[in-house]
């Protein structure tokens, strides 16, 4: 397991719905592993991008108004949808914590879906099925690693992150203060205890949690061991379009390579067994 409720809770709040948490969860801590969350610098920007998402899991749908916005999504070719006033604005609304929205986005979830069970539905004619387990918690974990975005936050570029999730910067205040409470929850700490973790680290004690403290935060975050690990045999998910092993294979270590070793061992047990016998 990499999260449990009761963590994701102290860095959520009271409000969140326990289904969403439920799904979000199941999700991440099948997968997460999979595509590199297990790293906690990962998982909180993770987690703070998804918590501003879902405004900390209270929804995994887009609330339709509809908005003038969301009255020009029905023409967005650039989302996939026809040009046509034809309804694809609100079929394609955002679902899941990410908000998946766009008839090409469901599309690309559905190839996505279809790689790790071929029983998947399909998104694009049943849009309301991302909604439903597993693939709730999974539609989240699909945009982030299809998107790249451990690149960015490996360097702790929330920023990017954000620019690449929201196609500008919109909350990114929120976003920067649901990090922060991640990172401080993963750290040990108490979600809003920044100056306790700015005295240990000897930042400016002010209980701001600026540019400095996240970089400290970051710091910190990638001194930590991966979470949740595991003894169990590798398992297989899609990751960016190609098939990642778990496990020796995933870490950089070849098949081939592991067996030339093994081979080399057996070699070298029947050389000395030569020799002790003479």
């Amino acid at each position: 397991m990499i999260l449990s409720t009761k963590k994701l809770m102290k860095m959520a709040s009271p409000n969140a719905d326990p289904a969403n948490v439920k799904s979000f969860l199941a999700g991440l801590n099948k997968f997460g592993a999979q595509v590199g969350l297990d790293k906690p610098h990962r998982l909180a920007q993770y987690l703070g991008q998804m918590m501003h998402e879902s405004a900390n899991f209270r929804y995994d749908r887009e609330l339709w108004g509809p908005t003038p916005a969301q009255k020009r999504y029905d023409t967005r070719t650039d989302l996939g949808n026809t040009a046509a006033k034809d309804g694809d604005g609100k079929k394609y609304a955002g679902r899941t914590a990410i908000q998946i929205t766009g008839r090409d986005n469901y599309e690309q979830f559905t190839a996505w879906a279809k790689m790790l069970d071929k029983r998947a539905p399909d998104f694009v004619a049943n849009p309301d099925a991302a909604n439903t387990d597993p693939w709730e918690g999974l539609g989240p974990i699909w945009y982030w690693d299809t998107r790249n975005l451990n690149k960015w936050a490996d360097v702790g570029d929330l920023r990017s992150v954000t620019k690449r999730i929201n196609g500008g910067y919109n909350g990114l205040k929120d976003r920067e203060a649901r990090y922060t409470r991640a990172a401080l929850v993963l750290l040990g700490y108490e979600s809003d205890a920044v100056r306790e973790f700015q005295i240990d680290r000897a930042l400016t004690t002010d209980g701001v949690a600026g540019k400095n403290t996240r970089a400290a935060l970051h710091k910190a975050l990638v001194g930590l061991p991966a979470l949740g690990a595991s003894t169990k045999a590798p398992a297989v998910i899609a990751t960016g379009g190609a098939v990642a092993l778990g496990g020796a294979v995933a870490a950089g270590v070849p098949a081939w390579a592991i067996g030339a070793a093994v081979a080399a061992l057996v070699v070298l047990a029947i050389i000395i067994g030569g020799r002790m016998k003479k």
